[in-house]
């Protein structure tokens, strides 16, 4: 992703934290957290890296429900918000996670992932990995559903945003190079919008790169 792309995303977000702490949840979103905590109390999971970590809202429900959390997000008004919710967190993309080692239990991928380059995500599902611990747990939700890389002329925010999207078939392939899939669904939302792929990962083995 250029310099560009991301500064752009950057400033959108700025521009839209206010409003995206007020709203709602949606009840499918919910589920999705539930389920993956679940797993993560199963596992005995302790700590959990956030990226794309918007207002916090997530965050602070793994954090509330006994995780140690970092999270992290490119916009600096973002991280403004997840730390008024008493987050540890920084300004940072899924480029360079800043972390050394394997040392994350967890990771929680809601909704940004969508925003990498379709070249670009091979790369980043590598540097994600490497901060995971052995049997590492990561869930990474995005949309998708069908064949779709640029500005996403349906997008409500301005600038729009670009997004990558893929067959669900397509997006297994990708992840599959570096992890091992635990679970993976579809969520039917309203009609003309691309569907919700939930994923559970795991790092397990050796896992080249694609």
């Amino acid at each position: 992703m250029n310099r560009e792309i991301r500064s752009n995303f950057s400033r959108i977000y700025d521009r839209y934290a206010q409003e995206r702490d007020k709203r709602g949840i949606a009840p499918w979103k919910i589920q999705e957290r539930n389920r993956f905590l679940a797993l993560l109390k199963d596992e005995r999971k302790k700590t959990l890296l956030e990226i794309g970590a918007g207002t916090g809202r997530d965050g602070k429900f793994f954090n509330d429900s006994g995780l140690k959390v970092i999270s992290t997000d490119v916009s600096s008004e973002m991280v403004r918000l997840c730390r008024k919710k008493g987050l540890a967190a920084s300004v940072m993309d899924f480029y360079n996670p800043g972390f050394l080692g394997e040392s994350f239990d967890a990771i929680w991928a809601l909704n940004c992932l969508l925003h990498v380059p379709k070249k670009e995500l091979p790369e980043v599902l590598k540097g994600l990995r490497a901060v995971l611990k052995p049997t590492g747990l990561f869930y990474m939700g995005v949309y998708g559903g069908s064949e779709f890389e640029g500005i996403w002329e349906n997008d409500f925010y301005t600038p729009k945003r670009f997004f990558s999207f893929y067959p669900d078939e397509r997006i297994k392939e990708v992840v599959a190079g570096f992890f091992e899939i635990l679970y993976f669904k579809t969520i039917t939302l309203e009609k003309g919008e691309p569907h919700f792929q939930s994923i559970i990962l795991q790092k397990n083995g050796n896992r080249d790169s694609e």
